[in-house]
This record gives structure tokens, C-alpha cells and sequence, in this order.
């Protein structure tokens, strides 16, 4: 498939957690047309097998490409970790975006020498996690927490009062006990919860959202590959039950 600039840019997650990449996205390129699918049919993904993620990836992947989007955000951790190669091979004149937690900046920040990562399981199994720890954390001390039951509640919309915040102060104050001083979101849907967060974390650790650093990789491969929208664009948001 041939990609005009006026095409418009896909992005697809589990839920709902992938809109602060796409708020992240329009920010910075607010010309740009864009097409969001939500898979709450499948939510979440964090639990489920790998090559079930892989198959709802492609399937996102598909219907996107079927709207003729000129390159896709994969705007969840766990799809990333499962199925960025499968969708590289299958699609490879396709772009393709995907997230990966924000442990190099964290690592490179730190005082402590410790950072906390919360995520799923899903994404600290990955390859792409592995990774970067080997290669960036060697002498750093990683903390890894999973913390699925957060997706619940952003897909709840329930990111303030007193469950939520229970919720955030059982897996941050630990992490903070042991003297993390940065805390990297791991999982799209954290996002949503960084202003908690952080007021629990108190200005003892610093937040990392890598939806920023997404944007900025979307732009640069458009550009590149001379696609970025020359006019004023449209968004359009959707749920899919594919």
C-alpha cells in the first residue's frame, strides 16, 4: 500500500489506555489526522497469552491498514512486547511505533542507583524490556511491579478517590521504601494515574511517562519518509469488538 500525507496515522490499544499517547501524539502534530481503535472487547491484555495478543495485534493492524493509515502506534506495552516483530515482518513497508518502559532515562537520572518500573507481566516478559535493562541497567537496581489491577481501574475511569488511591499507595510506597527515585509507567493506562501518583510519591521520585518520546519517534518517521500532513486534519476515535 502507498501512503499519502493526507492518510491518516493509527493507534491501537487494549482500552482506553492509549489516549495519552494519541493526546501526546495530536499536541505535538495537531495537523494530523488520526484513527484510534480501543480492543475493550479483549481488555486487558496484560494476563493473557502471547500469540492471543499477537493475534489481536493483527487483526487492529488489519482494520487500521483497511483505513489506509500511513503508520501505526501501538500504543500498548504488552502488544508491543508480544507482537512488534510479527507485525514488522508481516506489514514491512508498514511504519510501525511501539512503547517500551522509559528505564533508560530513569536509569541515567538516578541518584539512588534504584528505579521502579511498574508494568504487566505481560511487557516484563518481553524481549524489548529485557533489553534494555541488560544494556542500560547493569548497575542500576531494577524494580519490578507488576500492577494489572491499575488497567481496571482506568478502564473504570476510576483515577481518583479513595480506591484508587489505595490501589496506587500499595504498589508506589513500597517501591519508594526501598528507595526508588524514579518511577517509570510501564503500562499506557498508568498515565492516566500519574497525578495520584505523584501525589503519593510526594517528591520523593519522579514520574516517567514515555508518551512524549512516542510522539516525537511518530514524527520523525513521517518526516522521513515525507508523510507528515501539509493541511488541517480530522480525528476520528472508535471502539472495536473485532
Amino acid at each position: 500500500m502507498r501512503s499519502a500525507a493526507t492518510d491518516p496515522v493509527g493507534f491501537f490499544d487494549s482500552g482506553r489506555g492509549g489516549l495519552c499517547v494519541l493526546e501526546a501524539f495530536k499536541r505535538r502534530l495537531p495537523r494530523e489526522r488520526t484513527i484510534y481503535l480501543a480492543d475493550t472487547a479483549h481488555c486487558p491484555y496484560g494476563n493473557k497469552p502471547p500469540e492471543e495478543i499477537v493475534a489481536r495485534a493483527k487483526a487492529l493492524t488489519q482494520e487500521l491498514l483497511a483505513h489506509r493509515c500511513k503508520l501505526i502506534v501501538v500504543a500498548c506495552n504488552t502488544a508491543t512486547a508480544a507482537a512488534i516483530d510479527v507485525l514488522r515482518a508481516t506489514w514491512p513497508d508498514v511504519p510501525f511505533v511501539g512503547m517500551e518502559p522509559a528505564v533508560k532515562p530513569a536509569v541515567l537520572r538516578s541518584k539512588s542507583g534504584i528505579v521502579g518500573v511498574l508494568a504487566t507481566a505481560g511487557t516484563f516478559g518481553g524481549r524489548l524490556y529485557r533489553e534494555t535493562c541488560a544494556r542500560f541497567a547493569k548497575k542500576t537496581r531494577i524494580l519490578a511491579c507488576v500492577a494489572d489491577d491499575w488497567v481496571t481501574l482506568v478502564e473504570r475511569g476510576e483515577t481518583t478517590g479513595p480506591r484508587a488511591e489505595a490501589a496506587v499507595r500499595a504498589y508506589v510506597e513500597p517501591l519508594l521504601a526501598a528507595g526508588a527515585d524514579h518511577l517509570v509507567l510501564g503500562c499506557t493506562h498508568f498515565p492516566h494515574l500519574k497525578p495520584l501518583i505523584e501525589q503519593v510519591a510526594a517528591g520523593r521520585a519522579a514520574v516517567l511517562d514515555p508518551s512524549d518520546a512516542v510522539a516525537r519517534q511518530a514524527e520523525r518517521l513521517l518526516a522521513e519518509r515525507g508523510l507528515l500532513v501539509p493541511a488541517e486534519g480530522a480525528s476520528v476515535a472508535k471502539e472495536s469488538g473485532i
